[in-house]
Order: structure tokens, then C-alpha cells, then sequence
């Protein structure tokens, strides 16, 4: 089998996130929910972990870090949680439903909702961007890259517009965090969503938040957390404020083990120029077939390890089972959960077949991919 479907989930793991998984199920307590040694130990790691992504975010504290299930929940707690009826929200055209949803459903309940272009390409236009921005925003909720395209954005540029704005940052990091570097402070983000189960190499149902000292998001759930039992309300402290109820013990322990690999040595910038490096030859292989369409920027310099594409006019989903079926290569046929995306390049109806590449695939992998695919314009 070749995996080239990272973006949606990653496929390898090293050793150590299985075994601190395994060693977690056989030894944690409820952390925060006692003083014995399970229950210790439980909290040790979740604290760890907590450090770990804040040193990774460039973040105010380890008690700015949240734990949630995915990017998904991350996104959700942000954007409900900071907008309020009649302000105004701007976005951008490159969003995954993770940000769409959520701010079309505050929209319904009387925020305002803008939303910024994109070139011919499927790039960010940064002037769109701020001029929305500049009509008085209290939130700008952008993707640090396409899951679609792979077209990454400048935070740096964004984070500049939002601080001399007054304008609050969210930044949806679940495409580039661990492998592309994200510094809180340095690019005013005040709010990264994570998950934990892409670059990060953690396990699913794995994520949180990193939020800016003074940025005071209101929960959307309450219930118990270990502390301040005889409260009528949730605890209003960072990060408890945010999370309710048992943490994923089991999984934060997989999550901090795939940080801490990553972060060795900077393991992270070998593999970001490894796979980055293998996007690029795909696209090399392919590019001078005249019956492959390629979508976004593949060529550019702001990118992640995505490639989509289409043949002529086949249907993504009969591509994509064809070369699985036939050479067992896993790719993500369709949506991808990015309708405006798609909108924009009117592939509604035929979708996109998307490649992504990871530190664990080889050149010979990326060269088989290719081969397949122009075998079968021969056909």
C-alpha cells in the first residue's frame, strides 16, 4: 500500500506515540480527580503536554493550552465562544467547514459574516483580506493553508493587519501544525485550533487550543472538572474554563509523544523539507501532461505537501477507488469538506483527487503515483 492521504489523517506513527498510548491505558488514574499515584501521574502528562504545545505555539503559558477532541471542537469553542450577535466576522474562501459552519450558524443568529477572495490560483488576495477586516472586525478566523490546494497564507502578514486593527486572530492550524513553524507572539494570533491527529502524529480525537493571555472565551460546556465542586458555575481559569468533564488521558499521552518526537533535534524541519520535496516531484512527474488539471499554486512558494488534481472529466471518486483498487494507493477523492473551494474552481460535481505526502513516503512512492496516473490517460 503507498499513503498519500496524510492530509487527512496521518498514517505514520513512531513507536514511542504507540507505546506512551498503551502505557497510558495501563497506568493512568483521572488526572486532576485525586492524589493517588494513577490520578498523579495522569495529571503529569496532561501537563507536559500542555508545555510541550505551548513551547511549539510560542504561546503565554502552558495554562493557555486546552484540550478538545479535534480541530473541529477547537474552531467551534473560538469562534462561538468570541462572537457575539451583530459583530462582525471575516473569513476567507480557502476555509474548511470546521470554520464555515460554525460562523454560518452564529451568522444565523445576527453576526455579520465576511468573507475574502482569492486569485485565479485559489491564493489568498491580502488586500481583500483587510480591507474586510478594516470595516471593524472582532474576528478574523483563517486557515493556515488549504486542505484543497495546499496554497499556504502568510500569518505573519494577517497577524499585522488583525494587531493594528484591534482585530482578534484564530488561526486554524490543523494542515501545518508540527510541520511548519507558527509563532504565536511573534504573528498576533490570539488563537490557535490544532488537532492532534496530522503532523502532530497523535492519535484521533486529539486537539485543543492555545489561546493569548486576555482573550476570555466563553465555554460551550460545563460540568465537572476536577476542582471548585461547590461552585454553581464552571471554573472561569484557564484552561479548566474550556474543558469539561474527563480529558482524552490516553490520547494526550500518544499527542505529547508525537510533540516531543517531532521537536528533537527539530526533527520537524527534515520533514518538512522532505515532504515538500516529494509534492514538488509528483508534480514535476505530471505537470507537462495536457490531460491532467492541476488546482492551486502547486509551483509557488507558500505551500504544504498537497497536490490536487483531476483527469479531464473523470469523476474524482472512480480515479481515486481506481488507483486504490488497482495499485493500492490511498488518496481523498471529492470535497473535502471545503465547498467554496471547490465553488470557486467548479468542481462541485466532479470533486478533486488530493495527494498528500508525508516524511514516511519514499521518492519510489511518489514516482509509482505518478506512473499510475499516466497510465491510465492511456487507457
Amino acid at each position: 500500500m503507498i499513503y498519500l492521504d496524510s492530509a487527512a489523517t496521518s498514517f505514520f506513527r513512531p513507536p514511542e506515540v504507540l507505546e506512551a498510548v498503551a502505557g497510558a491505558m495501563t497506568s493512568f488514574g483521572n488526572p486532576s480527580r485525586g492524589g493517588c499515584g494513577p490520578s498523579l501521574l495522569a495529571s503529569r502528562t496532561v501537563f507536559q503536554a500542555r508545555e510541550a504545545l505551548n513551547r511549539l505555539f510560542d504561546g503565554d503559558g502552558p495554562e493557555q493550552v486546552a484540550f478538545t477532541a479535534n480541530s473541529t471542537e477547537s474552531l467551534n469553542l473560538a469562534i462561538k465562544g468570541l462572537l457575539k450577535p451583530g459583530e462582525l466576522a471575516v473569513s476567507t474562501m480557502m476555509e474548511h467547514n470546521s470554520v464555515l459552519r460554525p460562523l454560518y450558524e452564529m451568522e444565523g443568529q445576527g453576526a455579520k459574516l465576511l468573507l475574502a477572495g482569492c486569485d485565479e490560483k485559489g491564493r489568498l488576495l491580502y488586500e481583500d483580506l483587510e480591507e474586510k477586516i478594516r470595516r471593524g472586525a472582532k474576528l478574523a478566523v483563517v486557515t493556515h493553508a488549504s486542505n484543497v490546494t495546499g496554497n499556504r497564507n502568510d500569518l505573519r502578514r494577517i497577524g499585522k493587519i488583525c494587531r493594528e486593527t484591534g482585530t482578534l486572530l484564530i488561526v486554524d492550524a490543523s494542515q501545518t501544525a508540527g510541520i511548519f513553524p507558527i509563532s504565536m507572539k511573534e504573528d498576533n494570533i490570539d488563537v490557535v485550533c490544532f488537532t492532534g491527529h496530522k503532523s502532530l502524529m497523535g492519535p484521533q480525537g486529539t486537539g485543543g487550543l492555545c489561546v493569548r493571555k486576555g482573550v476570555e472565551i466563553r465555554p460551550l460546556l460545563s460540568g465537572g472538572s476536577g476542582i471548585l465542586t461547590f461552585e454553581k458555575e464552571h471554573p472561569s481559569a484557564m484552561p479548566v474554563r474550556l474543558e469539561a468533564g474527563t480529558l482524552n488521558t490516553h490520547g494526550i499521552a500518544g499527542l505529547l509523544a508525537g510533540v516531543r518526537y517531532l521537536m528533537e533535534e527539530e526533527r520537524w524541519k527534515n520533514f518538512q523539507e522532505k515532504e515538500l520535496r516529494l509534492a514538488e516531484l509528483f508534480y514535476r512527474e505530471l505537470k507537462d501532461c495536457p490531460k491532467f488539471i492541476f488546482y492551486g499554486d502547486p509551483a509557488g512558494g507558500l505551500r504544504v505537501p498537497v497536490i490536487s488534481l483531476n483527469l479531464r472529466e473523470e469523476d474524482s471518486g472512480e480515479v481515486s477507488d481506481w488507483l486504490f483498487h488497482e495499485y493500492g494507493i490511498c488518496t481523498r477523492p471529492g470535497g473535502h469538506c471545503a465547498p467554496l473551494m471547490h465553488e470557486f474552481f467548479h468542481t462541485e460535481r466532479q470533486g478533486m483527487v488530493r495527494f498528500s505526502f508525508s516524511h514516511g513516503n519514499t521518492e519510489e512512492e511518489v514516482r509509482r503515483a505518478a506512473a499510475a496516473l499516466r497510465e491510465m490517460t492511456e487507457q
